[in-house]
């Protein structure tokens, strides 16, 4: 199960057919995500991330090892037409935040195509697009950022780069197939905009619903 509250709540308004894929996807991203956080020397971190990016790109040619998440790629993903290759991409955005000093401009824009490749391939499993999502993508993963770098300098930097890109973003435009990463985005733009961020809290929950069944 995917352990942020609001990527579980966002999977609860994906079409049926689409969520056993996205919900593989946030699980690989938090798969990462959770060795960045871990990592206590760059280099082993760096060589856990390149793992996982091999392993995922050789599921094209071969089949699953004997490992879970891995078989659920294979099983929920690649039938969709997305590839291992695709889903690899993910790690450049988390190695971008290893070598251990506070980010600055360059490894947050680097760490923003995590959230594009996210909500690009989460779109192909939607089986809907929107232009602007991939851009939505970047503000996600940017704001996400924001509210995890501990100095306050730097973590108000990630937070503006993320308002600049969501506020040429309209999820309440896009197709209500979408409205999985709709929601994602709408409480992103939230979180550019201020230095506390209390995830599953009852007012962002209710936002979060309102967007999902009515679009608004």
């Amino acid at each position: 199960m995917v352990a942020d509250p609001e990527r579980r709540l966002a999977l609860a308004y994906a079409p049926a057919h689409a969520r056993p894929a996205i919900e593989t996807l946030w699980l690989i991203d938090e798969r990462m995500g959770a060795i960045v956080a871990a990592a206590r020397e760059p280099a082993i971190g760096a060589m856990r991330l390149i793992w996982w990016r091999d392993a995922l790109a050789a599921l094209d040619q071969r089949e699953a090892p004997a490992e879970p998440l891995l078989a659920r790629v294979s099983a929920a993903l690649l039938p969709t037409g997305i590839a291992g290759s695709d889903v690899s991409a993910i790690e450049e955005g988390w190695s971008a935040l290893l070598d251990g000093e506070t980010p600055d401009e360059e490894m947050m824009r680097l760490h923003a195509s995590r959230g594009a490749v996210l909500f690009a391939l989460a779109a192909r499993a939607l089986r809907a697009d929107a232009s602007d999502v991939t851009t939505a993508g970047e503000g996600w993963a940017l704001a996400d950022l924001g509210h995890r770098i501990s100095v306050a300098a730097p973590a108000a930097q990630a937070r503006g780069m993320a308002a600049e890109r969501l506020a040429t973003v309209n999820p309440h435009r896009w197709p209500r197939a979408l409205r999985a990463l709709g929601l994602l985005t709408l409480l992103a733009t939230r979180d550019a905009g201020t230095e506390e961020r209390r995830q599953g809290s009852p007012a962002r929950v209710l936002r979060g619903a309102l967007y999902g069944l009515t679009g608004l």
